[in-house]
């Protein structure tokens, strides 16, 4: 997935929110995008997931199928919780409880491991932040998304869903997704191949330097070669990213 020169604006005549942003995007990245208030990371994660085009520039390459989950879940639907998933399920080609088939749409998986049975009667508009994030991120994951954007996930949760989000993050880069997490509590910064991009006054930037992690970490990491056969190169390194490992291809020149 490739970001080309990309700029966007909301109306013609107002200042550019995003502005010449460059940036690819290989299966089983896993990127933390961190900036202030009002700096355009929402701007930006929309622009990714394809619910806003460019003012200027392209974004291509794009999975075909994208989970979002905004940083404010809209409530105000005439639903509750499980009416709202299993109406979501549908329009995505849902496969019903009790078929036994596995992946797919099905959204009581995700129910169970975000945490959420006790409120599948609620009604949206009596949801917590927590509440709406949950399901927000629930009906992200149903579709197996090629792309999973998260919009500050970790602001509202309990600690036990906290903890299953990284989880969620390298499964879906282990199956060469791309996740993207705009967050400011640091919540995937255990993950050792994690990317981190900033956005500052609209413009997107990618440390050079890869984000300081524990020291305890730094001294347990080694560098080991691997040999596999070239056809299967991209999900190899597509795995090893999605666990956490910084993998990548050696240049015949540097063996």
């Amino acid at each position: 997935m490739r970001l080309s020169k990309v700029s966007f604006r909301y109306r013609r005549r107002d200042p550019f929110v995003i502005q010449g942003a460059d940036a690819e995007l290989a299966p089983g990245d896993i990127v933390e995008l961190t900036g202030v208030n009002g700096a355009g990371k929402s701007t930006l994660l929309r622009l990714l997931a394809g619910l806003y085009r460019p003012t200027q520039g392209t974004i291509g390459g794009r999975p075909a199928v994208v989970g979002f989950a905004p940083d404010r879940f809209p409530t105000g639907q005439p639903f509750t919780v499980a009416a709202y998933l299993r109406h979501v399920s549908r329009i995505r080609g849902s496969r019903t409880r009790g078929s036994g088939t596995r992946g797919g749409a099905r959204w009581e998986p995700w129910a169970e491991r975000l945490h959420m049975e006790h409120l599948l009667d609620t009604p949206l508009g009596e949801l917590s932040k927590g509440g709406g994030h949950k399901v927000g991120l629930a009906q992200a994951l149903m579709a197996d998304p090629g792309l999973l954007i998260m919009d500050e996930p970790f602001a509202g949760l309990d600690a036990a869903t906290r903890a299953v989000l990284p989880d969620l993050a390298t499964e879906v880069a282990g199956r060469g997704g791309i996740v993207v997490v705009s967050d400011h509590q640091g919540g995937l910064r255990a993950l050792p191949a994690l990317r981190h991009w900033t956005v500052t006054d609209g413009r997107l930037h990618e440390p050079s330097s890869p984000v300081p992690v524990s020291d305890e970490l730094v001294d347990e990491l080694v560098t080991v070669a691997v040999q596999v056969p070239a056809g299967e190169l991209p999900r190899f390194l597509a795995r090893m990213r999605g666990e956490g490992y910084p993998a990548r291809e050696i240049e015949e020149s540097a063996r």
